[in-house]
């Protein structure tokens, strides 16, 4: 039985490794890194007043619209499921060669990573088949559930708790430049300036955009208004709601930019 187990385990390790799903697995980086192209120009867009759905869930409802809208949700999800698979081998098979601490620090985050892309998978199947809905609607409708369960708001305590605590990781991440271990970065001095910085700029965005989120799961349990848990969306509504807010959420806006710019250099020079 330990036989059968361990060699279905190198198959499915094999697998992981395989050129196609290297290849899949790089696009699903170049996907997300659209998505977060247009969440960052709609950031800009609230910003100064526009009406739009700020998150990865209204990016993917603006890319249903364009030419050919179908193919390409498609394609976003089987790349974001090939990249779901490949964290998920990182998180079972991988750093094996670490220290214990490390290790489990890295198969956390791989894990981390490959929910995060299964979900953004899903968003594209939603909207490709036509069952989307507003991104913090659902949000808000998701806190109102678990707060409704029995130890509900310890349980959102604790999720908004945890986004938070990844938003600071992730500013820590861009000003540390730590992010640059997973990279082969470009041989010429300029691309890796170039990389650097836009992985810099993205990395802290994307950690104020997700401790604002979690925040605002922690705001409204504590204050009992979970309608008032709303998401990315949400969470850049209320920036913007705040002094010198315009300027706050263009930067913010701004650096989910470069974040995008990032991934999609990163889905060139990812160590995989």
């Amino acid at each position: 039985m330990k036989k059968e187990l361990k060699e279905a385990a190198n198959t499915v390790e094999e697998a992981s490794n395989s050129r196609a799903l290297v290849v899949a697995a790089r696009a699903g980086f170049a996907v997300s890194g659209l998505l977060h192209l247009m969440t960052g120009f709609v950031a800009i867009r609230l910003a100064f007043g526009t009406a739009g759905q700020a998150d990865q869930g209204g990016a993917v409802a603006q890319l249903a619209g364009q030419p050919g809208g179908l193919v390409l949700l498609w394609t976003g999800f089987a790349a974001c499921v090939a990249l779901a698979l490949w964290q998920t081998s990182n998180a079972v098979f991988d750093y094996g060669q670490l220290e214990a601490r490390k290790q489990v620090g890295k198969k956390l985050s791989a894990g981390g990573k490959a929910v995060v892309f299964a979900v953004l998978a899903l968003t594209f199947a939603a909207s490709a088949t036509g069952n989307s809905r507003n991104s913090g609607k659902s949000t808000s409708d998701f806190t109102v559930s678990i707060m409704k369960a029995p130890g509900g708001s310890f349980l959102l305590i604790v999720i908004g708790v945890a986004i938070a605590v990844v938003g600071v990781v992730f500013v820590v991440l861009g000003v540390k430049a730590s992010f640059k271990k997973d990279l082969r970065l470009p041989s010429s001095g300029t691309g890796r300036t170039i990389v650097t910085g836009l992985g810099v700029a993205g990395y802290v965005a994307e950690g104020i955009a997700l401790f604002l989120v979690g925040l605002l799961f922690i705001i409204a349990t504590v204050s009992a208004r979970p309608q008032e848990s709303t998401g990315l969306d949400g969470g850049l509504t209320a920036l913007r709601e705040q002094p010198y807010g315009l300027y706050m959420l263009t930067a913010v806006g701004a650096g989910l930019i470069c974040y995008g710019l990032y991934l999609m250099a990163k889905a060139k020079y990812a160590r995989m």
